[in-house]
């Protein structure tokens, strides 16, 4: 038995991303890991625990919320990626395979964060 959160393919998308923003965050020098890392940690922990959270709610209006809260997340996670790089940490290829992973996954929550036309 699984939750159904877990067959959505944002959700493991969205794990994968989180961990490798884990990875990223790990390799910011101490002086900086507060402001940037531990940021970097929750915004892009925010990401696949929103969207497992509006995968359990009911209604459809919870489920946009959620998966709109998770897409603000990702939003976070590439201004934090673009403050890592000026800083020079996150060197440019690195920056475009992870931006482009935000952007699908931001992608895919914008349809699903989309009203329905059916009824609850």
């Amino acid at each position: 038995m699984s939750f159904k959160f877990e067959s959505l393919d944002v959700w493991k998308r969205s794990i994968d991303f989180a961990d490798a923003m884990f990875s990223l965050a790990d390799e910011i020098p101490q002086k900086y890991q507060f402001s940037l890392g531990e940021q970097l940690r929750r915004a892009a922990l925010s990401i696949p625990t929103n969207i497992a959270e509006g995968g359990g709610r009911d209604s459809a209006k919870e489920k946009q919320y959620f998966f709109r809260i998770a897409k603000g997340s990702v939003y976070e996670v590439v201004s934090l990626m673009v403050m890592i790089g000026k800083r020079g940490f996150l060197d440019r290829d690195l920056y475009r395979k992870h931006y482009q992973e935000a952007n699908e996954i931001s992608a895919i929550l914008t349809s699903l964060a989309k009203p329905s036309d059916s009824t609850e």
